[in-house]
């Protein structure tokens, strides 16, 4: 099943808005399989009742109703098995109309007709209920508007989505949809980004944060400036990658696809058998003979076995997109719904990614606004991810800081900034112990001990101590003053402990945590989330988290949880590599087998449970069409052996087949109504 280009789409919506003729022919295109089924039924029905029933209509317009009948019934068919047998291939097509052309020749059109009615009524209904997988990528498509307000020298014009260009700022008004990637340079609002990340809560957007084109605007204006073109925004990717795991088979797909062809030779040649053995060893009608090898020809069709898996698989794959997951194919799904082991990166997968101030703690007659003050005044020129920590959390308490005169950043131990106060200076020092030792102040065992116990529990410590000279005599040792205590750590995120839980429910094995961090930071993590110390490998280089990896597959189908960026060789060695909060991250996009679009954990156990329904809908499928094959068979061959006189009617046969064809199709459609709120909804 292909599906249609992003832009191709959008072509054809506005083409049909335009074209009101567009629109017929479109809607034709969509619904002719019903109408030639319609019509089918009508030819059918007119020379039955006309001809068998009452005898009214003459011989010439029971024969005319009959040919209207097998044309139209049998022009989707036709046109399958021309198409195929050009590439010197049979298909089920074949099988279908070489029935009802048997059925017609011995004297039993009304029957070949039904069978051609049933089968493209189930072919039309069939198409009916894919599409509806389909439009997943026209919802997509209709994300992004078609155009935008560009702000150009001064004055705001609607242009066309498809040119704007890198750096071009588009004003979003309250309630639009955003046009393109980029980035906000003025106004303040919330933007409900669940159309790309399947985040449920709109996210708060100010100035330098970045926004996804189809995400919704909420209650303020904002000015943005372009970062992707409109052809490479997230949403473009999400579209391409949808279709073309939509294209990618899986691998049960795949055999079957391989399985198909010989098995329709192998009824074709099962067919030729059973009208020979009769003909030729037993005293039978040959008109009897003919129907039942017929009605085999029917009932031995794969159909339901062949629609089985795609049906299901591409209902998956639409539903987990709609809920922020993108599978890259068939065969990742299927993977994933194997895994027993779960391995994840710490820094920006378990937590946030980013450290921020957990304890500051003054001393010496210092208040905590004291201590964060000082601290963020003396950080205020740096650039270090602590230093925007500690500056983060004075911003937040409101507090009013000054910029120092020089900053000097002290590799390994801290800093030093230095502050002008009228004829003194002040230098305030922000660092480890080994940066107090080398400016030879001696600290009190109370003091490092505070230290210590702050290092214990996975924290960076830095103390901050503050130190005033007279100018000419800066380097002189004079009034040191220890001032407080900060500790930053990289947070945990809010859901991963339960996420964690979750996943153990589903049947997750083992749990392990990979890091580049040390050992006393992983395991103080790993004791919040609920991973068990003996499953914490810390202190990894790139390297080494591929040769974990390596190992805990030799143990079973493992999961690799990363960012999709640093983690890319490991993601790449484990059995399905999985990369969180990817939305506008190209290299994520890149690596992985499985995308989470947002920064959502939770969006793990959705995705696992998502591929096992789905893998238990496919057996269901597969095990439920074969057994209706067997019964079929048997009862058209098999029965007549032991029963004599009874014969399989081929009404009752193409029912069977046509039946469960249409079941297995519904069965699979299940799947598009698996929401990430349902399944948390069942797991609680």
């Amino acid at each position: 099943m292909t599906t249609q280009p992003m832009e191709s789409v959008l072509a054809e919506k506005r083409s049909k808005r335009m074209n009101p003729l567009d629109a017929i022919q479109g809607l034709w295109r969509q619904n002719y399989a019903l109408v030639l089924a319609a019509i089918t039924l009508v030819a059918l029905l007119v020379g039955w009742l006309g001809g068998s029933v009452t005898g009214v209509l003459p011989d010439w317009a029971v024969t005319l109703s009959a040919i209207v009948a097998f044309a139209a019934g049998g022009y989707t068919g036709l046109m399958g098995t021309i198409e195929d047998a050009r590439n010197g291939e049979l298909n089920i097509d074949f099988l279908m109309i070489t029935a009802a052309l048997g059925a017609a020749a011995i004297g039993e059109w009304e029957e070949g007709a039904l069978l051609l009615f049933l089968f493209t009524l189930s072919g039309a209904l069939e198409e009916f209920a894919m599409d509806r997988t389909r439009q997943a990528i026209e919802e997509l498509v209709e994300l992004r508007p078609e155009t935008a307000l560009l702000r150009r020298n001064g004055t705001v014009v609607e242009v066309p989505v498809e040119s704007l260009q890198v750096g071009d700022v588009v004003l979003v008004k309250p309630g639009e949809r955003f046009p393109v990637d980029g980035v906000v340079v003025k106004g303040t609002s919330t933007v409900d980004q669940s159309p790309i990340t399947g985040e449920s809560v709109p996210v708060y957007k100010t100035p330098g944060d970045e926004v996804y084109s189809g995400t919704i605007n909420g209650e303020g204006a904002l000015e943005v400036r372009t970062t992707k073109l409109a052809s490479e925004s997230t949403l473009s990717k999400i579209i391409e990658l949808v279709e073309e795991a939509q294209e990618d088979a899986a691998p049960t797909q795949r055999f079957i696809d391989r399985f198909s062809q010989p098995y329709t030779l192998a009824v074709v040649g099962a067919t030729i058998l059973a009208i020979l053995i009769p003909w030729l060893f037993i005293d039978e009608p040959f008109s009897r003979t003919i129907y039942r090898a017929m009605t085999l020809l029917v009932v031995a069709s794969p159909c339901a076995l062949i629609i089985s898996t795609p049906a299901s698989i591409l209902s998956a794959i639409a539903a987990a997109a709609r809920g922020g997951v993108l599978f890259k194919g068939g065969a990742y799904l299927e993977k994933m719904a194997d895994l027993d082991i779960m391995a994840f990166d710490k820094t920006g997968t378990l937590t946030h990614g980013k450290p921020v101030v957990t304890d500051v703690v003054p001393l010496t007659g210092h208040t905590r606004e004291d201590v964060l003050r000082i601290a963020a005044s003396a950080e205020a020129l740096s650039e270090h991810p602590i230093a925007q920590a500690i500056l983060r959390a004075a911003q937040e308490a409101g507090l009013e800081l000054e910029e120092p005169r020089e900053f000097r950043a002290i590799a390994g131990h801290g800093i030093q900034a230095i502050f002008q106060r009228g004829e003194r200076q002040e230098i305030i020092y922000i660092g480890n112990d080994r940066l107090f030792l080398s400016q030879e102040m001696d600290l009190s065992p109370a003091i490092r001990m505070i230290g210590e116990q702050l290092q214990k529990q996975g924290k960076t410590a830095m103390l901050v101590v503050r130190r005033s000279t007279v100018e000419d005599t800066l380097g002189e040792d004079r009034d040191w003053e220890v001032v407080g205590y900060l500790a930053v750590a990289d947070t945990v995120r809010a859901n991963a402990r339960e996420t964690i839980e979750r996943l153990r429910s589903l049947g997750i094995r083992r749990i392990v945590m990979l890091t580049g961090d040390n050992h006393i930071v992983a395991e103080n993590i790993a004791r919040q989330v609920g991973i068990d110390p003996q499953d914490v490998y810390s202190e990894l280089l790139p390297e080494q988290k591929v040769e974990v990896t390596c190992q805990l597959v030799e143990e079973g189908e493992v999961g690799m949880v990363g960012d999709g960026v640093n983690d890319a060789p490991a993601l790449a060695t484990a059995s399905v590599g999985i990369a969180m909060g990817a939305a506008g991250t190209d290299v994520a996009l890149e690596t992985a087998d499985v995308v989470l679009m947002a920064d959502d954990l939770s969006k793990i156990p959705f995705a696992l449970e998502l591929s096992r329904r789905a893998s238990r809908i496919v057996r269901q499928n597969i095990i439920f069409s074969v057994g209706v094959i067997i019964t079929l068979i048997s009862a058209t061959v098999l029965v007549p052996i032991f029963v004599p006189g009874f014969q399989m009617p081929l009404p009752l046969g193409v029912v069977g087949h046509e039946g469960s064809t249409l079941i297995v199709v519904l069965n699979g459609l299940r799947m598009l109504a698996f929401r990430p709120e349902t399944f948390w909804q069942q797991a609680r």
